[in-house]
């Protein structure tokens, strides 16, 4: 991996251990892992970032591999003791809002949006995916990754609702984006911790971020079943309210398209 000559330093005025692997099979994982032997050396929001990652995860088991060099892989480990556990459910969906934030900032003539739960769309094509996952025996810590398609080419897209900053014929500033992904990150944990109108106002950006709301959809659940409606909201658990043959479900997990 091409590492900047003068390395991440906005980033790492905002983490308190920024890691910039060369190579790494999951960010989550070593991070994780990393984590686990080391709680310690890894307070709040440590990092492992790469441009280069093997074996990486998506939602629902999806693997998630790029070519090297052509996206950022980027873990943040939070410690979420002061977050109240039913508000818990907001945390990935307040790391997709940083990030639609932190991506709109360098494609400000372009719309970026958010897909709930927590992919980043511009132009309605996917540009970041996020996955977050608790530690293994320590329901206080939680791990949340996300990969950034940033210098892969058009034909590189593995799908055709995949889209990158070169695909869009721009260069992303990959500390830049990293520094404002984790100050919105970091600012959102803290308000929603604190609660009342903090929590209110971030949970209400999660709302006004994401394109979801209002739009036609088809939900694949877990169980296999698909409901086909209309999201009318997010509710106050972070769960998606669909309206689906004149039956209101909310859906805590699941994979949604937007139809068009």
């Amino acid at each position: 991996m091409s590492i900047p000559e003068n390395g991440y330093p906005r980033a790492a005025a905002v983490s308190p251990r920024l890691h910039i692997a060369p190579s790494v099979d999951s960010t989550n994982k070593k991070l994780l892992k990393d984590a686990f032997d080391d709680p310690d050396g890894h307070p709040h929001l440590s990092v492992v970032a790469t441009r280069d990652q093997r074996a990486g995860r998506g939602r629902l088991d999806r693997t998630w591999v790029t070519p090297p060099d052509s996206a950022l892989a980027v873990s943040v480990l939070l410690r979420v003791e002061a977050v109240p556990v039913d508000a818990r459910g907001w945390i990935p969906l307040l790391a997709g809002a940083a990030m639609t934030t932190a991506v709109q900032a360098q494609l400000d003539d372009r719309e970026v949006g958010l897909k709930w739960p927590n992919d980043v769309l511009v132009g309605g094509l996917k540009i970041c995916g996020i996955l977050a996952e608790v530690m293994p025996g320590d329901p206080h810590t939680v791990v949340v990754g996300a990969g950034v398609n940033t210098r892969m080419s058009a034909a590189e897209l593995p799908v055709p609702t995949a889209t990158s900053f070169a695909a869009l014929a721009r260069t992303a500033d990959e500390d830049r984006l990293l520094a404002d992904y984790l100050t919105g990150l970091r600012d959102a944990i803290a308000a929603l911790a604190v609660g009342g109108t903090g929590a209110e106002a971030v949970k209400q950006s999660v709302r006004t971020a994401c394109t979801t709301i209002g739009a036609d959809v088809s939900v694949s659940l877990p169980d296999g079943v698909s409901l086909i409606g209309s999201a009318q909201g997010i509710d106050d658990e972070g769960r998606l309210v669909v309206e689906a043959a004149g039956v209101t479900h909310t859906v805590s997990a699941g994979d949604v398209v937007h139809v068009r």
